[in-house]
């Protein structure tokens, strides 16, 4: 690709020098500052359109490129640029590896991949070495090969990475986060996280809706249906750990002055989407025969360089409410998401819980307080909103973003760390260092600040 040949010939120098110095930028190559942002999408399924949605609503961005093998989310993408006021972008998918003609197209910058999880790491990968910024959708990597791919990537073309971790930018997280850069907790101590969520409707559908209906999915499936429910067939690991594990890496500076050491993953037997098979296809359908892998409470603990203890819990084949269980303790007191409670010592009655919800307001992220209400409408109860909003004003300026390659490579190996683990009856299994030794000098991104 000439584009990845040019951008090799300008950074040759400076290339030997980014495992040095991983948080450097080359400088804003593309010109960014006063122009827009010449954005492509990768997908355009339901996750992909969502971030499209919100970038129709930027005037410093153009969409210049699309891709997906689906004709009709094709269709829903153009019609919906088409609204925007935007101009007809380039559109591509004619076959699974069509997306690398788009990468070669001079006339995008940047591209958001949000794709089946299989195809995360390939094109994140082709992406860079094209001198695309690259923003990818979680979990970023499935195996730890594909983890350090990311990395070597990143460091050999110069080119950045985002994970898009949207929960980050959640906004009692980052009110939490808030208090932790202020030492309301005192010294960090204990974490919990997770992914608890039903996803039985995701996992199976009709055919004809994304979500329920029927218990089908693979090939007589639709949306995710067709190919997440195959990972709890062949997988047995917390395979979608980065919603938890992401804003717990960001309050204990993993990769910046801090790193994950090694975990113990333990799993539950695995009953859940059979049972559900049968209660709403019957003991005769097909799929009643299929033995599932993955089982259905999922369980790790991380170690810390630092001596900090995260207990991660997938929790996705049984019936509960949606939770991310989230506990952040430390030597003065705790918060704990399910209950909305906090206790800090001294500050709340003894032995008694307080409601977090004054605390929370009283540490409101600066970010939330400035685009609070515009981010309102944007999914995910605004997230979404400021997740790409990160992901597009690093681009601009060509950047280190928030949440990089680096941590895409440690969020993302806890899923093949976890199956080792759990393969091996809970042994503990060891964190490959992907910043190299580095991570006791890279500093922490700035996260209190109201631009992004």
């Amino acid at each position: 690709m000439s584009s990845r040949r040019d951008f090799i010939k300008k950074t040759a120098i400076a290339g030997a020098g980014i495992s040095v110095m991983p948080n450097m930028s080359f400088g804003n190559i593309y010109g960014m500052a006063d122009s827009k942002l010449r954005l492509a999408f990768i997908g355009v399924g339901l996750r992909g359109t969502n971030h499209l949605n919100n970038a129709l609503q930027r005037k410093d961005l153009e969409i210049t490129a699309i891709c997906d093998v689906d004709p009709e989310r094709i269709k829903i993408a153009l019609k919906k640029i088409e609204e925007a006021g935007f101009k007809k972008p380039k559109v591509f998918g004619d076959s699974d590896y069509d997306y690398r003609n788009l990468l070669e197209l001079k006339e995008v910058d940047a591209v958001v991949i949000a794709t089946p999880w299989l195809w995360h790491t390939r094109m994140a990968v082709d992406a860079m070495k094209a001198g695309k910024y690259t923003g990818l959708e979680v979990s970023a990597a499935n195996t730890l090969e594909e983890c350090w791919d990311l990395v070597n990537t990143h460091e050999e073309t110069g080119s950045h990475l985002m994970i898009l971790e949207n929960v980050n930018y959640r906004r009692d997280i980052l009110a939490v986060l808030n208090m932790v850069k202020q030492n309301v907790f005192g010294e960090l101590v204990h974490f919990r996280c997770g992914y608890q969520h039903d996803l039985r409707e995701v996992k199976f559908n009709n055919g004809k809706q994304p979500y329920g209906g029927g218990v089908e999915f693979g090939e007589n499936a639709i949306s995710e249906a067709k190919w997440r429910t195959w990972h709890s067939v062949l997988r047995n690991g917390d395979t979608y750990p980065t919603h938890g594990a992401g804003p717990i890496a960001v309050m204990c500076d993993i990769n910046r002055g801090n790193r994950f050491v090694s975990l113990t993953s333990n799993a539950t037997k695995a009953i859940g989407l059979h049972n559900y098979i049968v209660k709403h296809g019957g003991e005769d359908h097909p799929n009643a025969k299929v033995k599932f892998k993955q089982g259905d409470v999922i369980t790790t603990t991380i170690e810390t360089a630092k001596g900090e203890t995260i207990i991660v819990t997938h929790d996705c084949n049984l019936p509960r409410p949606y939770s991310l269980g989230f506990r952040v303790q430390g030597a003065n007191g705790l918060w704990e998401n399910d209950g909305d409670r906090i206790y800090i010592e001294g500050k709340s009655q003894p032995h008694r819980w307080d409601s977090d919800k004054e605390w929370l307001k009283k540490y409101d992220h600066p970010l939330w307080q400035k685009f609070g209400e515009h981010a309102t409408g944007a999914g995910h109860g605004g997230m979404d909103f400021f997740v790409l909003n990160a992901f597009v004003e690093s681009a601009k300026q060509n950047i280190a973003p928030p949440l990089d390659a680096y941590d895409a490579a440690a969020w993302s190996a806890i899923t093949p760390l976890s199956e080792a683990s759990i393969e091996n009856n809970g042994e503990p299994q060891d964190f490959p260092d992907f910043t190299r030794g580095l991570w006791v000098r890279r500093q922490p991104y700035n996260w209190i600040k109201d631009t992004y």
